[in-house]
């Protein structure tokens, strides 16, 4: 807000000064477009930008396509897809037309972002993917990151699932990339703090024995009377200095204590606990191998249909309001959260710690899962609010799990038993908890469980693949 401020005071100052001093206004009317971009007020920006168009056209050519570029992006994210996409290719016969300077092929890029987007909120997902790939060469991170979000999302949408798995892993490592500056500087500025208490520690003793030698001489050539008052005066100033240097190395050392304690959280939130204790002591965690490991996935039905009719406040509320619960249920049973992609939730039981009763917490935390969001579904219908409904599946078998990345440390795991497993979750239903053979026979003599056999179903990838439905006996059976 005071960007918008100070900016509009501004482009006023230079309109005010004549014509001598456009390009200022150009560069006004710019900063401004980044402004409302990041207010998302974007009627506002498209009026600012037309501005722009038009002074562009006025004074310099070569600024015409960043003003066509802006409108482009305008429009796509006001909702005004076919506006985007007509400014968007104006921009680009604009910038084939001109010299193609150093900046052309960033602004190529930038346009052919918004272009793919435009096209994959009309859900034309063919031609977003072919627009985006474009973009995705970008120099700027986070514009990389916008092209693979829209390429995951687009090759989602076509059921493209390693292709979609593909960008939003390239997805992550962008992002990891863009946080790790910040992290780093977090520690160096711990590490220097660190330095500075030693530091003082040490020039409190040096201060010390200075002033005790300097009593040694006083004591030496003054009367016995005058040395025990100088004495006893010179200890009482260093008592007091002393003390408030020892109050002052406490408070630095709750400081510190503080900060360290806060980036021990911040790593027990990323990695399980072994892994991290691993990490502290090695610098590294081996990669490790699980015999015996149960993988839950988790989808919306019909994900983009209902977040169609929320809006992107309500949508990211929504999703966190369910993994929040997920989390909590993982918790509790001691399954292990892997990660999430988009509005899939995968977790895994019996690693890093493998246990005899993994499979069984698993299919309890999914069963759970269901109910939490049947539920919350029985809430909203009755608001006559949208809500999501949701598969799951669960496959058990061996996997590799270890940490990816020298940057920003992330537990993973891998192998055929969490494809199989995203299979079994895919060919769900809505409500259920959908399971292979490979659980069923880990659980079938389970008499807490009832098993439904859905018999071999047709897995894409794998072939046919023997399914149960489970549930929780009632009591009455």
């Amino acid at each position: 807000s005071q960007a918008d401020e100070y900016l509009t005071r501004s482009l006023a100052a230079w309109e005010a000064s004549g014509s001598l001093h456009k390009a200022e206004q150009f560069g006004s009317l710019n900063a401004l477009h980044n402004t409302y971009i990041r207010q998302q007020n974007y009627s506002k920006a498209i009026l600012n930008d037309s501005a722009t168009l038009k002074l562009a056209e006025e004074i310099n050519l070569e600024m015409v396509p960043q003003a066509l570029a802006m409108l482009t992006e305008d429009y796509q994210k006001f909702g005004d897809y076919a506006k985007a996409l007509q400014y968007g290719f104006k921009a680009l016969k604009v910038i084939d037309e001109m010299p193609q300077y150093p900046y052309m092929p960033l602004l190529r890029n930038y346009v052919s972002l918004h272009i793919g987007n435009a096209y994959r909120k009309q859900n034309e997902f063919a031609k977003a993917i072919i627009w985006c790939e474009k973009a995705i060469t970008h120099i700027d991170v986070e514009q990389q990151m916008f092209a693979c979000e829209c390429l995951y999302e687009s090759h989602k949408a076509l059921k493209n699932s390693n292709k979609a798995l593909a960008y939003h892993e390239r997805y992550l490592t962008l992002s990891d990339s863009l946080n790790t500056q910040e992290i780093s500087t977090n520690l160096q500025q711990m590490e220097f703090a660190k330095q500075v208490l030693t530091d003082s520690i040490a020039q409190v003793e040096k201060d010390r024995l200075v002033e005790e030698t300097r009593q040694e001489e006083i004591r030496q050539t003054t009367r016995t009377r005058n040395i025990l008052l100088g004495s006893g005066f010179v200890v009482l100033l260093f008592s007091g200095g002393l003390w408030s240097r020892l109050r002052y190395i406490r408070k630095s050392k709750a400081v510190l204590q503080v900060e360290k304690d806060r980036s021990e959280n911040l790593l027990l939130n990323i990695l399980p606990a072994e892994i991290a204790e691993e990490l502290k002591a090695n610098g590294r965690a081996e990669a490790r191998d699980f015999e015996n490991v149960s993988i839950l996935f988790t989808d919306f039905k019909e994900f983009t249909q209902t977040s169609a009719k929320l809006t992107a406040q309500e949508l990211v509320g929504e999703i966190n309001l369910c993994f929040e619960a997920f989390d909590n249920i993982c918790g509790k049973h001691k399954v292990e959260k892997i990660k999430t992609i988009g509005d899939a939730y995968m977790a895994a039981g019996g690693l890093p710690i493998p246990t005899a009763d993994s499979s069984k917490n698993t299919v309890v935390a999914a069963l759970e899962m269901q109910r939490f969001i049947a539920e919350r579904k029985a809430k909203q219908d009755a608001l006559g609010k949208p809500a999501f409904e949701m598969r799951v599946g669960v496959h058990t078998g061996p996997v590799v799990a270890g940490i990816v990345g020298v940057k920003k440390f992330q537990y993973d795991i891998w192998g055929d038993t969490v494809n199989t497993a995203s299979r079994i979750e895919s060919n769900s239903e809505a409500g259920k908890v959908n399971i292979s053979q490979a659980t069923y026979e880990l659980l079938k003599d389970d008499t807490g469980f009832a098993f439904e056999s859905r018999g071999k179903i047709e897995a894409k990838g794998k072939g046919e693949i023997d399914m149960w439905f489970v549930s929780l006996k009632t009591e009455k059976e």
